[in-house]
C-alpha cells in the first residue's frame, strides 16, 4: 500500500481482524546480476515451451536436488 503518512489508506480496510507488522519498502527493486537474469529467461522461455511442473512436484524436485527424502 501507499500511505501518505496521515490518512488511513483503503487498503487497510479490507484486512482481517488481527496484529500485522509494517514496513517500508524501497521503490526500486535491487538490481539483478547477469546470472539471475539468465536464469529468468531460462525459466520463462521453459514456461512458454509448455515444461511445467505443479508446486507438489516442484517441491519433490527440490527435496531431492537438496538431499531430502519424503
Amino acid at each position: 500500500m501507499t500511505w501518505n503518512g496521515k490518512d488511513l489508506p483503503g487498503e487497510s480496510r479490507d484486512l482481517s481482524a488481527g496484529s500485522y507488522v509494517v514496513g517500508a519498502v524501497d521503490d526500486e527493486a535491487p538490481a539483478l546480476s547477469p546470472d539471475e537474469e539468465a536464469g529468468i529467461e531460462v525459466a520463462l522461455e521453459s514456461y512458454r515451451q509448455g515444461r511445467v511442473v505443479d508446486a507438489t512436484r516442484a517441491r519433490q524436485i527440490i527435496d531431492a536436488g537438496l538431499g531430502r527424502r519424503k
